[in-house]
Formats: structure tokens, C-alpha cells, sequence
């Protein structure tokens, strides 16, 4: 079976990518790197920055789209791409990606949902806050220092103890 991205124009999307290697923490070591190559290709291929969370090995974020642009696709290459290029190659690169040129260190695919409505949007934005503490990073939310948690602080939707000890009441299977 075919996988069929949403075509959907100017929408708002919740993504997870991850590493090939879960088990390197290419991600949070090299943040600086992350967010200039991020920065960049936002500043040339412009969305809108809804919510993000990075973690070692994954990161999940929320952007919402030009109104007549679709094209996340090219985005994540271009983030991809760029961040590889920045990083030493000492990843392990199967025959496959030597073939095709490819370095070893994303995963080929991503996870995407379209945003449906105010809801889900509360639900992705909440998994994405919520995801240091799911995996043992921060005891609350807050104390997880690449996440977008901060700027909802900041503007008063969030308190700086969301998410210490919480039940989730929302579904934490998002896109992992």
C-alpha cells in the first residue's frame, strides 16, 4: 500500500521525525546547529512555528502553512539535509543509502497528521510539551530547555508547573 501525504493547502500539521539511530543524541547535542538550519529554511520556505519540542533522538512540532503552500515536504528535506551536511560522518550508512548518496542519519519518512480542528490542535500542542516528561527527560515540562513549553509560559497559557506529575489526558501515541 501506498502512504498518501495530505495535500491540504495553508494547514496546520503536527510531524515527528526521528533518527535512525534512537540511540544518539544528535539532536540535543547539536541544537545550535538544529535551530540555525531550521531558522534558515523558515526564513526561505516561510510557516508558522506552533510548537516544538526537541528531544536526542526525535522531535516533534506543530507548523501551520502559507495559505496556498502544502510543500512540508520540501521543508523537512531541506532541514535534513542541511543538518547532515553540518554533522561529522560517523553514523553507520547502510548499502542502500550508499547507493543512493544518502547519509545514515534520519530516519527517510516522517509522521504527519493534519490538524483538524481547535481540539486536536490542544491535544498535539499538549503531547508536545508533555513529551520530555513521557520519556524521562524532565521531571515537568518546564525544566525541558528545547521546547517551545517556554514561549507558552511566557504568554500565559501555560503555568511553569504544567505538566509536573500529570495524568495525560490526552492520547500519548502521537506519530512515535
Amino acid at each position: 500500500m501506498r502512504y498518501i501525504r495530505s495535500k491540504s493547502k495553508g494547514g496546520t500539521f503536527f510531524f515527528t521525525v526521528n533518527l535512525a539511530d534512537r540511540s544518539r543524541n544528535l539532536l540535543t547535542d547539536n541544537i545550535d546547529l538544529l535551530r540555525n538550519v531550521m531558522s534558515g529554511v523558515k526564513h526561505k520556505h516561510p510557516f508558522t512555528l506552533d510548537a516544538i519540542v526537541v528531544l536526542p533522538d526525535h522531535l516533534h512540532t506543530v507548523w501551520t502553512l502559507p495559505e496556498n503552500d502544502n510543500n512540508y515536504q520540501k521543508r523537512w528535506m531541506l532541514i535534513k539535509a542541511g543538518f547532515s551536511r553540518l554533522i561529522p560522518g560517523t553514523e553507520m550508512i547502510t548499502v542502500s543509502r550508499q547507493q543512493k548518496g544518502e547519509r545514515g542519519i534520519w530516519q527517510r519518512r516522517f509522521w504527519e497528521h493534519k490538524i483538524r480542528d481547535e481540539i486536536d490542535l490542544e491535544n498535539h500542542v499538549n503531547y508536545i510539551h508533555y513529551n520530555p516528561v513521557k520519556h524521562g527527560y524532565a521531571k515537568r515540562a518546564s525544566d525541558w530547555p528545547y521546547s517551545s513549553i517556554h514561549k507558552y509560559i511566557r504568554n500565559g497559557k501555560l503555568n511553569d508547573s504544567w505538566g509536573y506529575d500529570k495524568t495525560c489526558e490526552f492520547d500519548v501515541s502521537f506519530g512515535e
